[in-house]
């Protein structure tokens, strides 16, 4: 298997309220978005939000469950300002603060956020992972 990650999708209960808060932090939605499924472009990875029932369905599961889902989902930027004001965009976007934005034991500063169907988001400054000019990190 290729090393790679091709998409994310999040399996969201109300996709017309998922798509206006992505909507409000900016995201701009790809034109191969389709009625039932939402896609944005997120550097290489194809980021997309489609039903939760529908993508249960989808992989032959079942769609019952909550909590927490035993992953994050993570955007680095380029300073600490930059984490506080995206936690503070996230939040007046209509995310729930998990975590206020703190320094970490490592030397990081980082805080979360859930999206509209507690979708958990770490915005975070790594001083040790450079990111090029477009914002993307490449690791070592």
């Amino acid at each position: 298997m290729k090393q790679t990650i091709s998409f994310i999708t999040l399996g969201v209960a109300d996709l017309a309220r998922s798509r206006a808060f992505y909507a409000r932090l900016g995201w701009q939605e790809s034109s191969a978005s389709q009625e039932g499924i939402a896609f944005f472009q997120a550097g290489s990875v194809a980021f997309a939000l489609f039903p939760r029932e529908a993508l249960a369905e989808d992989a032959n599961v079942a769609a019952e469950g909550s909590g927490f889902p035993a992953f994050t989902l993570a955007h680095n930027v380029e300073s600490e300002a930059a984490v506080l004001a995206l936690l503070d965009a996230a939040v007046a976007a209509g995310a729930r603060l998990v975590r206020p934005a703190d320094k970490v034991f490592w030397g990081g500063f980082r805080g979360y956020f859930a999206d509209p169907d507690g979708f958990l988001w770490e915005v975070c400054h790594n001083p040790f992972i450079a990111l090029d000019d477009a914002g993307f990190i490449s690791l070592p």
